[in-house]
């Protein structure tokens, strides 16, 4: 058993790390939010540059194809980004990592806010893909780094704050797009480039917060450094001594590098690499993204304030992930996830029942803005914070950050399918879509329930030696697997 560091207090150090990495997701949740409500205007610009060039307007079908390509491609870049991860985390460091590829971030809004002046949709285009690349490199590195620079006892829920900081980005977005706000024909440039704020201030504060202690110490071996970095965020002096111990235990059970190909051959990394596989994609595939990203579009058939409505949506997301903040070192990951899963897959069912019955008792339809509430606060309870970070704390020190590469194209990679594919499967099935919904989330439920050990208040080798003992599958644990503790 390794030595567990006695419960660390908060240093303004710490905190201030933290803050200042997730400024990052901040930008990316903002991106998200704001181009919901001004679609028809940024289309309408799109129309106006084809109209200026070829002198007849844009074909409709092919208006919509390139608003369709304009907000996935986005997600298609984080996919390529979150290629990266490995290369840029072992490269440079956890910290120097985020202020690099920040760089893009400042690139992509240069590029979106320009397309007006420039009279270029192409331009709006590729600064959404620039943009896309740095929301697959910082969506893992963030959690990386601040897994990294956190005491055990805090580890998981200072993890979730970089989802409160997304969610906190996607209301923000969505209260600048709308028309009475920044979302107008004179303002939307201007609006798309107000992520240059959090940038220029990550730039400022996150230079001098430390490096995490743990690339120093088992990745570079440079214990001194290592040691004064720990100093820094812990404050106290026998903390550090405790958690060094804990770091050099772990690198003596870990061999140096991992390649991508030793990843997934290793022996003690499958159980991980299936549970990941499976909380990610549970999380993605179980309805959510589909829901905020036709929220507008779901709620304008049936009211006449949608906006407003999205902007519920909004809310309700941004407070169940402070609420998650708060019970991820009370109730733990495990009974999180049991929790979100199985609550998403009832809301589906129900979603189900009330679209189908829906043109015989139009009564019903505040029933299903409940219900879309509710499926969000469910997300946000579990499955969203978590599918995040959870590779992080399963795997050691050289397989981390090719495991949350895998976390980031899991996430963006579900994200860009569903929001490909739901619209033509809402045609075919219709209201049955939310039933293929509901079995993914069982799934996911199912499989956590089976397989995903507790991992709050254990450290990384703890959590790595249940893997490596694992020639067969852990099931009974110290920790009272098969239940809901």
């Amino acid at each position: 058993m390794s030595l567990t560091p006695t419960q660390s207090h908060l240093t303004t150090t710490l905190l201030t790390s933290i803050l200042a990495a997730v400024l990052g997701s901040l930008q990316i949740g903002y991106h998200t939010g704001n181009v919901n409500a001004p679609a028809k205007i940024i289309e309408e610009f799109f129309n106006h540059t084809w109209r200026a060039r070829h002198n007849q307007s844009m074909p409709d079908h092919s208006l919509t194809l390139l608003w369709s390509l304009s907000v996935s491609i986005k997600d298609f870049g984080a996919l390529l980004g979150s290629l990266g991860v490995k290369y840029v985390a072992d490269s440079y460091g956890r910290r120097n990592s985020i202020l690099i590829v920040n760089c893009l971030s400042v690139v992509g809004a240069c590029l979106m806010s320009a397309s007006k002046a420039s009279e270029s949709f192409e331009v709006l285009i590729l600064g959404r893909l620039v943009f896309g690349l740095f929301c697959g490199l910082v969506m893992s590195l963030n959690p990386l780094y601040i897994q990294e620079v956190s005491p055990t006892n805090l580890r998981g829920a200072f993890a979730t704050l970089n989802q409160v900081s997304f969610a906190s980005g996607i209301l923000v977005g969505m209260v600048a797009g709308l028309e009475t706000v920044l979302g107008t024909e004179h303002y939307w440039a201007m609006m798309l480039s107000l992520s240059l704020i959090p940038a220029l201030m990550q730039y400022l504060v996150l230079p001098f917060c430390p490096e995490s202690p743990r690339y120093l110490l088992i990745n570079r071996g440079e214990e001194s450094k290592a040691e004064a970095a720990l100093l820094r965020l812990r404050g106290r002096t026998e903390k550090v001594f405790a958690e060094l111990e804990e770091m050099k235990e772990e690198a003596g059970h870990t061999q140096a590098g991992v390649t991508i190909h030793h990843f997934f051959k290793k022996r003690s990394y499958k159980q991980p690499i299936i549970i990941v596989l499976i909380v990610n994609l549970g999380s993605q595939l179980s309805g959510f993204n589909a829901i905020i990203n036709y929220s507008t579009k779901m709620f304008q058939a049936k009211f006449d304030q949608a906006k407003y409505l999205t902007l519920g949506v909004g809310a309700v997301n941004v407070t169940f992930t402070l609420v998650a903040f708060f019970l991820m070192e009370r109730a733990g990951r495990r009974r999180l996830l049991l929790t979100g899963f199985i609550s998403i897959a009832v809301c589906n069912l129900l979603m189900t029942i009330v679209d189908s019955v829906l043109h015989l008792v139009p009564e019903l339809r505040s029933l299903q803005v409940l219900l879309v509430f509710c499926l969000i606060s469910a997300y946000e309870l579990g499955p969203g914070p978590i599918s995040w970070f959870i590779a992080a704390e399963l795997f050691d020190q050289p397989g981390r950050p090719i495991a949350m590469a895998f976390t980031s194209m899991l996430n963006w990679g579900g994200k860009f399918v569903l929001a490909l594919l739901f619209p033509p499967l809402l045609k075919i099935c219709g209201a049955y879509v939310y039933l293929l919904f509901m079995t993914v989330a069982l799934l996911a439920f199912t499989f956590t329930w089976l397989r995903l050990p507790e991992t709050k208040g254990r450290t990384f080798d703890d959590i790595a030696e249940e893997f490596r003992g694992a020639e067969g599958i852990p099931l009974h644990n110290k920790t009272g697997f098969n239940t809901f503790s």
